[in-house]
């Protein structure tokens, strides 16, 4: 069957609105893509690892993020091609560090990891603080420049494969048919006009702000604060993640430091001062020499949050609506398999004769919205 003329509504301009608009333009698909305000998003703020492991994930959101890490150089290669623009990819690996070996053998992840004395962790994090005395080493785990060149190379190649933009839209209600369909979504446009715009199929990929337009969703915004700094070329090589703070050294020398968690914040703006002291200290602790390195930015953002801190994707309670959200701090990681699993099941007969199997029709009931129903 040829992909509808019909275009498939994307609500939500972020990583996982633009990843998936991608696939979909791929799959021969007409794409219009509604965004509020793209620059809000979380896929602009967040750090870009890619660390199923140094996460220390565990069952069912550890074989997704697996899954999504084996697929994404292939994923980024498509985007590169698309956009004739780098996603800066970087397989850096990550080292953890841990106050105690015993610390780092009850690691979740430890399996996949390379155990480090304190010697091998100094080869491999130069200068790091005294407290750490052992460590993990996942050369498997890596990052991507989200903020400067993954979003803005998807952007282009949603572009150049003829995905519409509708900047400025902000969608208020979904419309259902007598059988409780989608039929339609109500939005204000950017001149502020009301709008109706009719659809039979869309993708929901709002982020933090996913359960304005369907309360059923137990999706919540966790405040984080971030900032960067002017590191010397060459003075990390390998991502650290720390408890509580993290620290991603990118090729041209800039060192991102993240990130704050304000569960409590709701979707309050902007910087504080015990957020900003917060990264200070994790700084300090991690990497003592950095604290003299010139600071360059300091952003914030909001993850999209679930109670069990795993996405919600597939199908939605109003049929022709699929999700694309609630991936909390592992957004960059998971927007390979979220794209394809979605587009999969959205469209399985332009997916170049692949459906889904049963591996990831099961990763994706794993990951429905409904797992949540009789919680209290």
């Amino acid at each position: 069957m040829a992909a509808s003329p019909d275009p498939i509504l994307i609500l939500g301009g972020g990583l996982m609105g633009l990843a998936v608009a991608h696939q979909l333009a791929r799959r021969g698909h007409s794409v219009l893509l509604l965004s509020r305000r793209r620059s809000e998003a979380a896929g602009f703020v967040a750090a870009g690892m890619l660390a199923p492991h140094a996460e220390g994930l565990s069952g069912p959101l550890l074989q997704l993020g697996q899954a999504s890490l084996k697929r994404i150089p292939h994923w980024v290669a498509q985007i590169e091609a698309d956009s004739g623009l780098s996603c800066g990819l970087r397989p850096c690996g990550i080292v953890v560090p841990f106050e105690t070996p015993e610390q780092r053998d009850q690691f979740p992840t430890a399996p996949w990891g390379l155990s480090l004395d304190r010697l091998e962790l100094e080869r491999e994090v130069p200068g790091i603080g005294d407290a750490w005395r052992a460590g993990l080493l996942f050369s498997q785990d890596g990052q991507i420049d989200n903020r400067r060149q993954l979003m803005r190379a998807l952007e282009r190649a949603c572009v150049q494969l003829g995905v519409q933009f509708q900047e400025g839209s902000e969608v208020q209600e979904l419309l259902q048919d007598a059988s409780g369909h989608l039929k339609a979504v109500r939005l204000v446009s950017a001149e502020g006009e009301t709008l109706t715009m009719a659809c039979q199929s869309a993708v929901l990929a709002g982020g933090a702000w996913s359960a304005q337009l369907l309360p059923e969703l137990p999706v919540f915004p966790v405040k984080g604060q971030m900032l960067s700094l002017q590191a010397p070329k060459g003075a990390l090589e390998r991502v650290v993640f720390g408890p509580g703070t993290y620290l991603v050294p990118r090729e041209d020398g800039l060192l991102v430091v993240g990130a704050t968690s304000e569960p409590e914040a709701g979707f309050d703006e902007g910087l504080t001062p015990a957020g900003q002291r917060t990264l200070q200290e994790g700084i300090a602790s991690l990497l003592p020499a950095a604290n003299s390195w010139p600071p360059m930015e300091r952003w914030w953002g909001f993850r999209p949050c679930t109670p069990d801190e795993g996405p919600l994707l597939g199908t939605s309670p109003v049929p022709g609506l699929w999700l694309a959200t609630g991936h909390h701090r592992n957004g960059v990681l998971l927007a390979a398999i979220t794209a394809e699993l979605l587009c999969l099941q959205i469209s399985p007969e332009t997916g170049g004769g692949k459906e889904t199997n049963n591996a990831e029709g099961t990763l994706l009931e794993q990951f429905h919205w409904s797992r949540f129903q009789g919680r209290a």
